[in-house]
Formats: C-alpha cells, structure tokens, sequence
C-alpha cells in the first residue's frame, strides 16, 4: 500500500463511463497493490479484501483531513472513532498484480457520528482495462472507551473536515 498522493485533492480518477459509479470528486486518495495473498481460488481479490482497503483508507483520510494520528484505545486513547457499519457494492473483479486508487470523501456529519463514501478503481494494465471496481460507504461513530458510549464530534474536528472537504458537512 501507498501514501497518499496529495496532488488529488478534490479530482477523481479517470475510468470509462459507468452508470454505477459515483458522481462527484474525492479529497483523498490511497492506492494499493493487490498482493497474490489478497486472492481467492477465483483468481481475484478476495471480497474481505475490499474491507481491508478501505480501512486503510479511512485512516489516510481521518489523518490527512484531521492533522491526527489515528486515536487507538490500545495506545491509551480514550477517546475514537469506531466502525459501526460498512458497505462494499462489487462491479468488477481486482486481479492480482494490478494497482487500485481507493477515494475517499466524506458524506454526512451528525452530532455523533459521519459518513465516508468510497470509490475504488484499477489503473489500465496488461491485465484489464482501467475501470471502476467497487464502492463502498462506512459509518463511524466517535466513541468514549472511558463511559462505553457514543460522544459528540468536537466542532474543531467538524471545522477540519469541511476544510478538507472545502464544503459544509453538516445540514
């Protein structure tokens, strides 16, 4: 897996036409060589894979958009974001050897938790042509470990996500 490339910021990744795709631009992006280990006896990235990417993802975009660290409670924090849902919608096959940019944008900020959308792509190779591969879309919810409960999201950590987003997130 990548660093991000900062030079993104706001655009996407050009593939063919694809009604399923998602309109729109991505602040962030990471890439990731799919690894022989990543594959299922299909000869493909395994679906769970798909889950592994976008974590890898979500943290690039927490620190690129926040200036943080990703808070772990292992490390001490008290406090962090926890996955409550995720969903990945499948449109085509990553083989092996081929490069994967996964985009990330966030959606919606509520009082407790927010959305990242998702939109994964391969890069034209002698294995396949450039096209959209998934996307996904995941909740999290900022956690205090301490009290075993949602808090709010801090207004300071909403300011840096519409600075990094350059749009309001909240309605």
């Amino acid at each position: 897996m990548h660093e991000p490339d900062p030079a993104a910021r706001h655009a996407r990744v050009e593939v063919p036409p694809d009604p399923r795709d998602l309109a729109g631009t991505f602040p962030q992006r990471f890439v990731v060589d799919v690894r022989f280990g990543d594959t299922d006896a299909m000869g493909h990235a395994n679906n769970s894979r798909f889950l592994t990417y976008v974590e890898s993802a979500r943290l690039a975009y927490w620190e690129a958009a926040t200036g943080e660290s990703f808070a772990l409670a292992t490390h001490g924090a008290q406090e962090s974001l926890i996955l409550a849902e995720v969903r990945v919608t499948f449109r085509s096959p990553a083989l092996f050897g081929e490069v994967l940019t996964v985009e990330t944008r966030a959606g919606r900020v509520g009082r407790t938790s927010f959305t990242l959308q998702h939109r994964i792509t391969a890069a034209a190779s002698r294995l396949a042509p450039a096209r959209l591969v998934a996307t996904a879309d995941d909740v999290l919810v900022m956690y205090d470990y301490v009290n075993g409960r949602p808090q709010a999201i801090p207004d300071d950590v909403v300011a840096r996500l519409e600075a990094f987003e350059a749009r309001p997130l909240r309605g």
